[in-house]
């Protein structure tokens, strides 16, 4: 009997204890009688009443949002279509607030609505030229920037807007593809002319070297000098064990050699 009136007890007592698992990259916050608590819990076991209590599990790691964008004007007044990404996460500490002020569905609350004012703004602040060429990473930015300075205070992180494509207007489109290709022609064009005037200026220098050094050399050729590399050949003519004939004014030495016999 006492065994049985034990066994009720525990099995009451756990029907009126429930536990939950925080697993890492996520919060908890304890509601108790619809009332939010402001102590996060974190990764690890908690128990909690079921009857009076629940524990909202809140994501803080970094979380990619992919969003459209449809008929964002331009500078120019061009309707543009683009596939973008946020990557957002909430501070930890700032998860009892997220879901007091903005609730558990903040992304589609809050958060989209930032981000397509934020586009649009930005967007409407360059041509579509730019989106589609070097300036899509300023934009990005620029972007970022805008939800980041809004959604800061309300406990989310804007990390980083991505730009993954984007659709033009077909004639806008291929007009920007003509002008690109023209641009690389007429810097593979300047390359060469680079390339050949480089070429030309080490002509020049490589010509003027040659002159000068032989301007050099004519300069220091004195009759004294002349006479005395003459007498220098004659010695060495006259060392060497060959059969030769040689012919001389007496001053510069012609050697002949011997024609052999067929």
């Amino acid at each position: 009997m006492k065994k049985g009136l034990i066994l009720i007890s525990i099995l009451s007592v756990a029907a009126l204890t429930s536990c939950v698992t925080i697993r890492q990259g996520e919060v908890g916050v304890k509601r108790k009688l619809g009332k939010l608590d402001n102590q996060v819990k974190y990764s690890g076991v908690h128990g909690f009443n079921p009857f009076t209590s629940t524990i909202i599990k809140v994501p803080v790691r970094t979380i990619n949002l992919p969003l459209a964008l449809e008929n964002v004007p331009s500078k120019e007044g061009l309707n543009i279509t683009a596939e973008m990404a946020v990557l957002y996460r909430i501070l930890p500490e700032a998860a009892p607030k997220v879901l007091t002020t903005i609730g558990e569905k903040y992304e589609d609350v809050l958060l989209i609505s930032v981000f397509r004012s934020s586009a649009a703004d930005v967007c409407a602040r360059f041509y579509a030229k730019d989106m589609y060429t070097g300036q899509r990473e300023e934009i990005e930015k620029e972007i970022t920037a805008e939800m980041h300075k809004i959604l800061e205070p309300r406990g989310i992180i804007i990390e980083n807007v991505l730009l993954k494509s984007i659709v033009l207007p077909r004639g806008l489109a291929e007009s920007i593809e003509q002008k690109l290709e023209a641009e690389q022609s007429a810097q593979q064009m300047d390359f060469v002319l680079q390339k050949e005037k480089k070429e030309a200026e080490r002509k020049v220098i490589e010509a003027k070297g040659i002159s000068d050094a032989q301007k050099i050399i004519n300069e220091g050729l004195t009759p004294q000098l002349i006479e005395y590399k003459s007498i220098e050949a004659f010695k060495q003519l006259s060392a060497s064990p060959n059969t030769k004939v040689i012919v001389t004014d007496g001053k510069t030495p012609l050697m002949i050699s011997p024609q052999s016999k067929e």
